[in-house]
């Protein structure tokens, strides 16, 4: 039995030290899972951490997922396996730089939730239904049921949110009631707000830091002193915004604070011991103001984390040094580190088959809605992707500005089939001086969203755009057609004779006979292995969009912002022999189509 007191943490009756590090099986593929668990052994962690994200599992309501890397029972297995404890952390919200915090994206979208993470009715019946189907599995791997999970979080971090006690007390019965029995925790920033808001009497209370050490367990002692120190993230690197430098943390300075906490006698949660990848749509955003929501930061699709060991599995000069410092706590001589895959040589793959978005409406495009004003993404059922909002603007008139309000999160505009410039949201929103001829104009939007906010008061973000304007006016009578983008979209895919050449790089902006602009454009290339093997993959000529692998969405790729400039390729999407890289390009319009997709043996991040 796990049991805690004052004097610290204790496994069967045996002082445990927690020397953990958080490893999110949902960032990392499952085949990959073994190796990276043994590379947090060779670190000297006997605990590994992860979060679970409410959205992968349930991506539309009462519908569920746990295939693939959504298969949270195989990595508690595999955990156990490799000789870890685990801690697990299933709270209905989780940060993590992750899509929308964890929480649904359909959750806004019900009008009977009033307010997140809180006792709104409609909110708490939302995250019970989950729990139902969740906590009887997280409840099998407890270690009173002879697996290996040492405690369950309640709430994260909810001390930097809200003050409902009421809402932390009903997580916390819900996971008692259906079946978990060993210690919960919250985990809290170490401010004295922090903790008395995300705090419950008689559940262990652990702090968030990356550094000062001793004034956080001061700080946690003087609120809770019969809570044993314990460390639940310690920020050894950082994550990186599309648009900002990248962000690293001297090994040495990150060891020198990791000693610090061992040497109070501490436990410790390495946050992140390995990051992975923010496949696909998953990568999530901030804002610089967490609390007013103001200036958007959307998150890149690496999630690195300058961790000690790195995207790939490899180790870094954070790990030895990290190393170093937990040996001595070790029960043993620790295992030395498995090398990562090999990597692929580097080579060049032409894109030599090509489609226009427009060609591909009819396959990859829902049902077209029609509102008086521009529904969101939410109404229109769309997790993430493009839609295409349309209408007209009566004529004649002479130029004024056309402004789109409530945009999330990027449009490319087009009057008359021709493209008219980029709007961004918390960037340029107005394009002036659009005339409009005496049969009027139409006006299309391709709006794409990126990540929803994880952290602050802009959590529940919805995409889409809330209203255009040309001068002062409304523009009304809206057509809606929404292109959701994630694994397999290429599937759905005709490469026909339209894709035989690459005219679409080339010819002059126009409207296809379906009417949609046709800048955005899939491109296609064949990459041929011996052996699958991990890669960079770097598009050098390339400016926005998405990259796909045998149908798997790698994620987000903007080459023109930075500062990631290659996306990791882990090598159990490859197969000997052909395998299908798929590029959706959407800055065509602005000159940036690639020819060729590069493997790399570096990152470039």
């Amino acid at each position: 039995m796990f049991t805690i007191s004052p004097e610290g943490f204790s496994l069967d009756g045996r002082p445990l030290r927690l020397l953990s590090g958080a490893l999110h099986y949902f960032r990392v593929l499952p085949e990959q899972w073994p190796h990276r668990l043994r590379m947090l052994r060779a670190m000297g962690l006997n605990t590994v951490e992860t979060y679970v994200p409410w959205n992968l599992h349930e991506p539309r309501p009462g519908a569920y997922d746990f295939s693939g890397i959504a298969d949270l029972d195989r990595f508690l297995h595999t955990t156990r396996e490799e000789g870890l404890h685990a801690i697990v952390r299933p709270s209905p919200y989780i940060c993590a730089e992750w899509e929308n915090g964890g929480l649904p994206w359909w959750l806004p979208a019900d009008p009977e939730v009033r307010a997140l993470r809180c006792r709104d009715a409609a909110y708490l019946a939302h995250v019970d239904r989950w729990y139902d189907r969740l906590v009887p599995l997280l409840a099998a791997h407890q270690t009173t049921r002879g697996g290996n999970v040492l405690m369950v979080q309640v709430e994260n971090e909810y001390g930097s949110y809200g003050t409902d006690t009421g809402y932390l007390q009903h997580l916390a019965d819900g996971l008692r009631t259906r079946g978990i029995d060993v210690p919960l925790f919250t985990s809290d920033g170490p401010d004295d707000f922090f903790l008395t808001g995300g705090t419950l009497p008689g559940t262990l209370a652990t702090v968030n830091f990356g550094s000062r050490a001793g004034d956080a367990f001061r700080s946690l002692a003087r609120l809770r002193p019969d809570d044993p120190p314990l460390c639940m993230e310690f920020w050894c690197g950082w994550f990186d915004h599309w648009g900002a430098e990248h962000v690293v943390r001297d090994p040495e300075d990150a060891a020198a604070t990791l000693t610090d906490i061992l040497d109070a006698g501490a436990s410790v949660n390495l946050y992140m011991a390995h990051g992975g990848t923010n496949f696909a749509t998953w990568a999530g955003a901030n804002t610089e103001n967490p609390t007013t929501g103001e200036r958007y930061l959307p998150t890149v699709t690496s999630y690195d984390y300058d961790a000690p060991i790195d995207e790939r599995g490899a180790t870094t000069k954070k790990f030895w040094a990290f190393r170093e410092a937990l040996a001595p706590y070790a029960d043993g001589p620790l295992p030395d580190p498995e090398p990562p895959a090999p990597l692929l040589p580097p080579t060049r793959v032409e894109l030599t088959a090509s489609l226009r978005l427009s060609d591909t409406l009819d396959t990859l495009a829902g049902p077209t809605a029609r509102a008086a004003l521009p529904p969101s993404f939410e109404e229109l059922g769309t997790p993430h992707g493009l839609v295409l909002y349309s209408t007209r603007i009566p004529g004649p008139r002479q130029p004024y500005p056309l402004s789109a309000q409530g945009l999330a999160d990027r449009a490319h505009v087009y009057v008359d089939g021709t493209h008219a410039g980029v709007l961004e949201r918390d960037g340029t929103t107005e394009l002036p001086d659009i005339p409009v001829p005496a049969e009027g104009a139409r006006l299309d939007l391709l709006v794409e969203s990126m990540g929803r906010v994880n952290y602050g008061v802009a959590l529940g973000d919805r995409k889409g755009v809330r209203r255009v304007l040309h001068t002062q006016q409304h523009l009304h009578g809206w057509t809606a057609r929404p292109i959701e983008l994630g694994h397999g979209t290429p599937d759905r895919l005709t490469w026909d004779s339209r894709a035989d050449s690459r005219a679409p790089a080339t010819e002059p902006p126009g409207t296809a006979p379906s009417g949609a602009p046709t800048g955005p454009v899939f491109l296609r290339g064949t990459l041929d292995v011996s052996e699958p093997a991990d890669a960079h993959l770097a598009l050098p000529d390339a400016g926005k969009g998405y990259v796909w692998v045998n149908g798997f969405c790698l994620g987000r790729y903007w080459r023109s912002r930075g500062p990631q400039r290659t996306l990791y390729l882990p090598w159990p999407l490859l197969r000997p022999g052909r395998n299908e890289i798929v590029v959706l390009e959407l800055d065509a319009d602005l000159g940036t189509v690639p020819s060729a997709v590069e493997t790399r043996t570096e990152p470039d991040l």
